[in-house]
């Protein structure tokens, strides 16, 4: 009998501690972590994305960290192959995959089943069409991309330059709309959705502080040795928040304090978009950080879906100890 197999996935808001909290699950439970965070792909950049040190881990298994070069390029498609064959990988150790993130389209790319069009990336025509955006607007591009593929028109806005840019980039590569070759397939697993959130000033505190921290312990400089290294400003890596505040400071655009100040209202701006994708996904089950017995809560949920009975069979809980303190947020 074919069994499907679980998997947890914990979302929330930057800041708002998914990091420890699946750490946690994951010494309770015989699991490991597949990171959903496109920021904590790329190596060398650890203090701008409050990447978890190795210690912090405690001993438990991370994937999709430190694997790919600042100056590589990353797609969805890539991310939905990785996460697949993490998820293969750790169910065939007989462990608990615990999917967390923040990048939204990452979880649902991954857990949702979407299908990805068959269409890589095409460097050269990205070139033109963004040199196109910087010359004759975003606007423009996006006034064409309604021409083509009214649908994806519809639901990109036309700030969102790379998303216009890779729906153009489809239609002109394949002939056929993105919305046309887009589509789903249940997944072969079992989801649990689970979600952390707090009050929002709560949260914004808890961004500024950690901006402040992140300063502290030398954002500047590992931006600037980026930058040494060859990685240029405008990578994909650079524009992650922190890094691209900072390269503005570092080329003169804007003072130290303003670009902390910006760091921290784009984080909070990043933060609202983050809740606003994740309070629609109707499966996502929430708890307050800031309320008393919230992780004993969320234990005992997972373990409820641990012996649920699927439509194939049932999943024995694996507990290995741990679990007794809610996490650090």
């Amino acid at each position: 009998m074919n069994k499907r197999k679980p998997v947890v996935a914990l979302v929330g808001p930057t800041s708002v501690g998914k990091t420890a909290t699946a750490i946690e699950l994951a010494l309770t439970f015989g699991g490991e972590v597949v990171s959903a965070d496109s920021r904590y792909l790329y190596r060398g950049m650890d203090i701008g994305t409050d990447k978890p040190p190795l210690e912090e881990r405690r001993g438990v298994p991370h994937h999709l960290i430190d694997i790919l070069d600042p100056r590589d390029d990353y797609s969805l498609a890539l991310f939905q192959r990785d996460a697949q064959r993490a998820i293969e990988e750790i169910h065939a150790r007989g462990r608990l995959p615990i999917v967390a993130g923040g990048t939204p389209l990452y979880l649902r790319a991954l857990l949702e089943g979407w299908r990805i069009p068959p269409a890589p990336p095409n460097p050269e025509l990205r070139a033109q069409l963004e040199l196109r955006a910087r010359r004759e607007g975003p606007e423009a591009l996006h006034r064409e991309l309604q021409t083509v593929d009214p649908v994806a028109a519809d639901r990109i806005p036309p700030e969102n330059v790379r998303r216009v840019i890779r729906a153009l980039e489809i239609f002109l590569t394949t002939g056929r709309r993105m919305t046309e070759l887009e589509g789903r397939e249940a997944p072969p697993w079992r989801v649990l959705w689970l979600g952390l959130t707090m009050p929002r000033e709560e949260l914004y505190r808890r961004i500024d502080e950690r901006v402040d921290r992140q300063v502290a312990r030398g954002l500047v400089e590992e931006v600037r040795r980026l930058l040494e290294q060859g990685v240029p400003p405008d990578a994909p890596a650079m524009t992650a928040l922190g890094y691209r505040q900072i390269v503005a400071f570092l080329s003169g655009q804007m003072g130290l304090e303003e670009a902390i100040q910006r760091i921290k209202y784009d984080t909070h701006r990043y933060a609202r978009h983050q809740l606003t994708w994740l309070r629609r996904m109707k499966q996502v089950e929430w708890y307050d950080v800031t309320q008393p017995g919230w992780y004993e809560q969320l234990r005992e949920r997972v373990e409820r879906f641990l012996r649920e009975e699927s439509d194939e069979g049932v999943v024995a809980v694996h507990q290995s100890g741990g679990g007794k303190e809610a996490p650090r947020a």
